[in-house]
């Protein structure tokens, strides 16, 4: 038998060794690298909305329009399918499995390749259809169509490029994944700009060019991640031997994975139904509350920073039967989280022009971004606890009452913003103020889930 298929912990671990270390340190040790990654991919989403602002009102409301979807599919790569993956790299690892690991790599690309296929036949079966749902209009619908038309085209490159990270992840190496972000970053704000607005002899192609950048850079990430697992320098890599189809893990990629998908597309279902709200007030008003939410969406990849050193410190920990130590690091990342998620939304809250003056000078674009910030901005905090405690769920294979949480978020949003459009027929700031309450349902239902024992019910055999 191979060395790579015995379960044993003479294969360099990493994981081994990092669940054998305090807490705080070796989550923030974690984290770091998937912060700096998140954080740099964060400012690429930065500086596209300000390229796209230059274009006009109506590109930035084809961007508000079609961005979700990318988002969704960032979500579910990296967040929810992705975060299954790793969850189960994780307690192969800690387990001391290094064969198992190496069979999820291979099953995690073909996962990938099925689903990024499903997803962009969708959107070009629905995704005008949905534009026009939310009240794009010809120049808006125009704009949204031609940055999500390239993007699903080729958006396999951005699911493969997720599908490697997750997996290193899951082993421990959250160095690699953030490279390759950095990597990503640096290809797609430098290609998306000179594309968007013109430079060096390129020509100004306006929003398709925010969508080549887009693909351009995930192409050059994948192939990155893919060097670096064939390399043998990570714990986990590519061997024939693993190269093969294993009922057991196909089920629990189905048997969790069906759970973990459902979450994003609630919160961008969510995301949708309030943007199709919200244009009945104009297409400014779609605009400029596609420039407040957008600060969510940046929110995401900034909590996953710390969500993916969870996954794998939760993961691992279950694995090796340490199922209060898990909780432990679940209670920890989610109060870092939350934090930093409640200090950025008091901050454009008390000082929104800090956000959304870079990205249009519309006065009523920017009045609609402002009264946003100001009544969702202090509710961030539950999104970050939410959020977080969704990641950490992943690696204990507990996942049942995060989606409920972001269920009843969606219950909230959209059912208590029609009731209170259609009845109680507020403006705009009314309907910002259901979404606050929506994120504070959502954060405080998750934290006390955990608190009553939902990850000892989901892992009874690693019982205290």
């Amino acid at each position: 038998m191979a060395s790579a298929d015995i379960k044993s912990v003479s294969t360099p671990n990493r994981m081994a060794t990092l669940i054998e270390q305090p807490i705080i340190p070796t989550l923030c040790r974690m984290a770091a690298p998937n912060a700096l990654g998140f954080f740099v991919a964060s400012c690429v989403s930065i500086a596209e909305m300000w390229f796209v602002g230059q274009l006009g009102t109506a590109s930035l409301a084809g961007l508000a329009l079609a961005f979700p979807l990318v988002m969704l599919m960032q979500m579910q790569s990296n967040g929810s399918v992705g975060g299954v993956i790793a969850a189960m790299v994780a307690r192969a690892m800690g387990a001391g499995d290094i064969g198992r690991a190496n069979g999820i790599l291979w099953h995690a690309i073909g996962v990938g390749s099925i689903l990024s296929a499903v997803y962009a036949g969708l959107y070009f079966l629905f995704g005008e259809m949905l534009f026009q749902f939310l009240g794009g209009n010809s120049e808006a619908l125009k704009e949204a169509l031609t940055y999500g038309n390239f993007v699903f085209a080729l958006i396999f490159c951005l699911w493969m490029f997720n599908m490697c990270g997750s997996v290193l992840r899951g082993a421990g190496d959250m160095q690699s994944p953030a490279t390759g972000m950095v990597v990503v970053a640096a290809v797609q704000v430098t290609l998306s700009g000179l594309l968007c607005l013109g430079g060096l002899g390129l020509p100004a192609l306006g929003i398709k060019g925010i969508a080549i950048g887009t693909i351009v850079a995930q192409a050059t990430g994948w192939a990155f991640l893919t060097l670096r697992l064939r390399s043998g320098r990570s714990s986990v890599r590519f061997t024939r031997h693993a190269l093969k189809l294993d009922g057991d893990i196909i089920r629990a990629i189905l048997k969790n994975g069906m759970i973990a998908t459902v979450n994003p597309f609630l919160t961008v279902i969510s995301i949708i139904v309030i943007t199709a709200f919200v244009g009945r007030y104009g297409v400014a008003a779609i605009a400029g509350y596609g420039i407040g939410t957008r600060l969510e969406f940046i929110l995401i990849p900034i909590v996953f920073g710390f969500g993916a050193a969870m996954i794998s410190l939760v993961g691992s920990n279950i694995g090796a039967g340490r199922i209060v130590k898990a909780e432990q690091v679940g209670w920890t990342g989610a109060g870092i989280s939350a934090v930093i998620c409640g200090l950025i939304g008091l901050t454009v809250a008390l000082f929104p022009m800090v956000w959304a003056d870079h990205f249009s000078q519309s006065a009523e674009v920017l009045n609609v971004s402002y009264n946003y910030l100001k009544i969702v901005g202090p509710f961030y905090f539950f999104f970050g606890l939410g959020l977080s405690l969704f990641f950490a769920s992943q690696g204990a294979h507990a996942l049942t009452w995060p989606v409920i949480a972001n269920l009843i978020r969606l219950g909230i949003a959209v059912g208590g913003g029609y009731v209170a459009i259609q009845y109680f027929k507020v403006e705009l700031d009314g309907l910002m103020g259901v979404v606050s309450a929506s994120l504070a349902a959502y954060g405080i239902i998750v934290a006390l889930a955990l608190k009553f024992g939902a990850w000892r019910r989901a892992n009874p055999d690693v019982m205290p």
